[in-house]
């Protein structure tokens, strides 16, 4: 029994990152009383990102300073079904965040889009090469929302984010040497395009030479001084290097806590409650409509708090754990293939290519920013003919000098010793001297890589962790390794001394060591159907009407960008429905 209930609002938010703080402008604007809940603590650029503390490696990148305490809740990991699942204790494979802001505080800047044909994924591929294509094990599925029904919304979260880029083509016309293969744009990027690294220069001309076709990338790092619609402020970029992993000192690198909790603060009917973990979104007896969520405050008293909507938000696999936790939806059973919840789980399938130059070339590598830099799409998405290669997915590439860091960033050749008189030659001669690129790939789903709920280990709070099930596939490193060596190439273009490749090889496991990406998807797949998915297209509960849940979590596939852009884009798609046809009428949006 709780030890408070507090007075009903119209919707309660679980989860204030990226998605969240969207849901929560988006239905204030609407006269809704609107709490939003995070379980960590209350975060901003003051004092989180204040100068010149932010800018400390060994606190915020080695110490974890804005990312969740693995002590108090974590998950347990395992590559396959019947492995014997141990929890994730230290942050390693990827970074998720807590407080406010989420990772939307700590992420680097990528802002991209979505590829048209990702959203209908199995569609396309069935289509083109055919239904055998797919392979068996493969659960790929469509999003069933089309790029045109987002494209207004991505438009408007370039614009709250401040994007600087180069469009290629605006209402079907060309109008810029932007990414050749982008789909069609309503609009300009408000602001301009980043500058050129040197070493994204020099990857640049590389990979025009080989016939491709880079552009500068856009980048949630502005180019100039910006105000958005909420009227919030940014200042011009500085390329200080520290933005991943940290809170940007000079208001620069977009963030939910600068780019619209500004706005909400000065909403009457809008409250956000940090230090607050929810333990489960309440069901009335029939189990099919929300009443509330139950969370532990910041005292560890035991809380309700009634609401007539609720939005799940939390990051990426977590909204997974929040529904099973809550019986909403039937569990995945991955021997039967029934059940929704917690299937789809993909992550990225990264390789990266280092060049090293003689002396003097000077690439300057402290200088950058984490969403600067150049990139090209001719192997992402559906751009190249799969058909002889056999394998789905695909993959962009980018050189991205985000600012190397002098503890985890310093560059040597292969064999170089670990230690010693010449570990330290090959740090001086390097540092100065390399380029670096990534592949950074798309991951597909499969039957056997899903999350449920850890029979053994629990939390702080003494609810079961979330169990991991996944590892890499053949497809995905196929496809991998086909687009690392065409990019070697690009490498070599450049005429450096010596090239490092670091890609996975087949029958090699998932290690949760090495740094990766923090890129999660999937647990709570939107899709066409609710035998196949958790969500309908406007991101609504088929079991339970009044839940939606928003996020990663949400995509029934994994894609080639970051995920940020299509998360932020389908809350907005979200939220438009909720004002335009849920409050009119409380029911489900799509039959069943």
């Amino acid at each position: 029994m709780a030890d408070k209930k507090m007075n009903p609002v119209d919707v309660v938010i679980v989860g204030f990152g990226w998605t969240g703080a969207v849901m929560a402008k988006e239905l204030t604007e609407a006269g809704l009383h609107v709490v939003a809940l995070e379980r960590g603590r209350y975060r901003d650029t003051y004092p989180d990102g204040a100068y010149p503390k932010t800018l400390d490696e060994l606190t915020y990148l080695q110490r974890f300073k804005l990312f969740q305490d693995m002590s108090r809740s974590s998950f347990t990991f395992r590559h396959a079904v019947g492995d014997t699942a141990l929890p994730y204790r230290q942050i390693g494979a990827f970074k998720p965040g807590e407080g406010v802001g989420g990772a939307g505080l700590h992420w680097s800047g990528q802002h991209w889009r979505v590829l048209p044909e990702e959203l209908r994924l199995r569609s396309n591929y069935e289509e083109k090469y055919g239904k055998n294509f797919i392979p068996a094990d493969m659960t790929i599925q469509d999003f069933g929302v089309s790029y045109d029904e987002l494209e207004p919304h991505f438009d408007f979260a370039e614009k709250v984010f401040g994007t600087s880029g180069q469009a290629y083509r605006v209402h079907g016309q060309v109008v810029g040497d932007g990414n050749p293969f982008e789909a069609d744009r309503s609009d300009q990027y408000p602001l301009p395009p980043q500058k050129v690294h040197y070493a994204s220069h020099l990857f640049m001309a590389a990979a025009q030479q080989q016939g491709l076709h880079p552009f500068i990338e856009p980048s949630a790092n502005t180019s100039a001084p910006y105000t958005n619609p909420y009227g919030c402020q940014m200042g011009p970029c500085t390329f200080c290097g520290f933005c991943s992993g940290y809170a940007c000192y000079n208001y620069s690198k977009a963030s939910p806590n600068v780019n619209i909790l500004p706005a909400l603060r000065q909403v009457g009917h809008f409250e956000l409650r940090p230090d607050c973990n929810v333990l489960r979104i309440d069901l009335d007896d029939t189990k099919k409509k929300a009443t509330g969520v139950t969370y532990v405050d910041r005292d560890g008293k035991l809380v309700e708090q009634p609401a007539a909507l609720v939005i799940a938000s939390t990051f990426a696999y977590n909204n997974a754990r929040l529904f099973l936790l809550s019986g909403i939806g039937q569990p995945y059973d991955p021997a039967t293939g029934r059940g929704v919840v917690g299937k789809n789980i993909a992550y990225q399938t990264m390789s990266t290519i280092q060049a090293f130059f003689e002396p003097n070339t000077n690439t300057n590598p402290f200088i950058g920013a984490g969403g600067v830099g150049v990139a090209l799409d001719d192997f992402n998405g559906d751009h190249y003919d799969h058909g002889p290669l056999g394998f789905v997915g695909g993959s962009p590439v980018w050189c991205n000098p985000a600012g190397v860091k002098p503890i985890s960033g310093i560059p040597v050749p292969k064999d170089t010793p670990k230690w010693g008189a010449a570990w330290k030659r090959a740090v001086r001669d390097s540092y100065l001297n390399f380029v670096s690129f990534d592949c950074h790939g798309s991951n597909m789903v499969y039957r056997d890589c899903y999350v449920d709920l850890d029979p053994a280990y629990r939390d702080a709070y003494d609810q079961p962790l979330l169990r991991f099930t996944f590892d890499w596939k053949d497809n995905d490193i196929r496809m991998s390794r086909h687009v690392t060596e065409q990019m070697v190439k690009v490498a070599q273009a450049m005429n450096p001394k010596s090239i490092n490749v670091s890609v996975k090889n087949f029958g090699e496991h998932f290690d949760l060591r090495p740094y990766q990406t923090t890129h999660w998807a999937g647990g709570v797949p939107m899709g066409t159907g609710r035998d196949s998915s958790v969500l309908n297209r406007y991101l609504q509960s088929w079991d339970v009407h009044n839940v939606f849940a928003v996020g990663s979590g949400v995509f029934p596939t994994g894609i080639g960008y970051n995920p940020t852009g299509l998360a932020v884009a389908l809350a907005y798609w979200s939220a438009k429905a909720i004002r335009e046809q849920y409050l009119k009428d409380p029911r489900p949006l799509v039959d069943a």
